[in-house]
């Protein structure tokens, strides 16, 4: 059996759904510390007639020291949600699939959702469903796990009787494979391929939110993020 793990980014790029497709569990760090630097959690990468297109959602972190993944707070001062959405809208106003999926994002967006995990989530069970992806997502916290590094993983993998770990290739150096070897758990290096497949504005940039894909490539999505698996 096969265990992966990821923090849950904000409208994740197509990877992050791949290593879900080729997992039995995908399992969500969401009780690990939220990074104080900048994080795929709270913002992506898509594209406009400038090249690329950052989007990032405000969160609550001022004099609340190290929160975890879990805790954090969307900040709904503003009016950066209906920012968003015309940011889409034109960005993306002559993409196919535009109109297939802008709805589910605006739902998301205008929610009154508190948490960003919520957020986060919400996409990502979204973008899970329309590539037809079963893998089941199961979120730390429900396994009564804590730690971090190669302790955290192997009591993830214990936990749901995992014989295998899928880890990114650049992440590899980071656990310790011994302690794994020793448990009777193979660590399994993922590496994702270089998609290429057509974008709006010019030239190609790799690794943007699914949701570029999702806007100009429609039900094909799922057949090109699969198709170097």
């Amino acid at each position: 059996m096969i265990v992966s793990t990821n923090q849950p980014y904000f409208a994740p790029y197509p990877g992050f759904f791949l290593k879900a497709e080729l997992s039995d569990y995908f399992v969500i760090l969401d009780e690990v510390q939220f990074p104080r630097r900048t994080t795929w959690i709270s913002r992506n990468r898509f594209k406009n007639d400038q090249g690329t297109l950052w989007m990032t959602l405000p969160v609550h972190k001022k004099g609340l020291g190290l929160q975890k993944i879990s805790d954090v707070r969307i900040c709904h001062a503003g009016n950066w949600k209906q920012k968003h959405l015309r940011s889409f809208r034109s960005a993306y106003a002559h993409a196919p699939y535009l109109d297939e999926h802008i709805g589910a994002v605006e739902r998301v967006l205008s929610a009154q959702f508190d948490r960003l995990l919520e957020v986060n989530l919400a996409i990502i069970d979204y973008v899970l469903g329309c590539l037809r992806i079963d893998t089941p997502l199961v979120r730390m916290s429900e396994l009564g796990v804590t730690g971090k590094g190669t302790p955290l993983i192997i009591d993830i993998c214990k936990a749901l009787g995992a014989s295998q770990f899928m880890v990114q290739s650049s992440a590899v150096a980071y656990y310790d494979p011994a302690a794994f070897e020793s448990e009777g758990i193979e660590l399994i290096p993922f590496k994702k391929p270089d998609w290429v497949y057509p974008q709006m504005w010019g030239d190609f940039i790799a690794n943007l939110s699914v949701l570029d894909l999702m806007f100009t490539c429609g039900p094909k999505a799922r057949e090109i993020i699969l198709a170097s698996a």
